[in-house]
């Protein structure tokens, strides 16, 4: 096993409710301009943990993976903005830099899944989360933050999840 460097740490999601529950609690952390990137195969529970996130940051609106129509944005009660894309069908990176990621940003927070089909157009400093399926309940979730925000959010995501810096 690699040993994690301070920004990064790993546990285990024994549940879809867990992999959820865990999504909320970062949820509650976002503000606007974070980007969170969801990295995983099919079924490693990217949407599962997106749902958990927009629930936890108070989303009015369901939660479904954007797969077809590549944006979903979801609400709350005071106006603002959660941006959830799935660049699974996207071509290339250009087409990527068409969506106005920019734009999104300044609005609201950002979560990717699929992120690594459009790195290049993803800013530099982010959270980076990668989910591997274990058997058909439980995956393995490794998280990296990227730049000092994203940083300080891991350190209190990991506050908010184990209850230690």
């Amino acid at each position: 096993m690699p040993i994690l460097d301070p920004n990064t740490f790993e546990f285990f999601s024994r549940s879809p409710g867990q992999t959820r529950r865990l999504g909320m609690r970062l949820g509650h952390l976002l503000r606007p301009g974070d980007v969170i990137c969801l990295q995983g195969e099919l079924g490693a529970g990217k949407t599962t943990f997106a749902q958990g996130v927009a629930q936890g940051w108070g989303a009015l609106d369901p939660v479904s993976s954007p797969t077809f129509i590549l944006v979903n944005v979801y609400r709350r009660p005071d106006s603002s903005r959660l941006f959830h894309l799935d660049a699974y069908r996207l071509e290339s990176v250009p087409e990527a830099e068409e969506l106005d990621l920019d734009g999104m940003l300044a609005e609201g927070p950002l979560l990717v899944e699929w992120p690594e089909r459009l790195e290049p157009a993803l800013p530099g400093e982010r959270l980076w989360l990668k989910l591997e399926h274990v058997d058909e309940e439980q995956r393995q979730m490794q998280i990296t933050g990227k730049g000092k925000r994203y940083e300080e959010l891991l350190a209190d995501y990991r506050r908010v999840v184990f209850g230690v810096a």
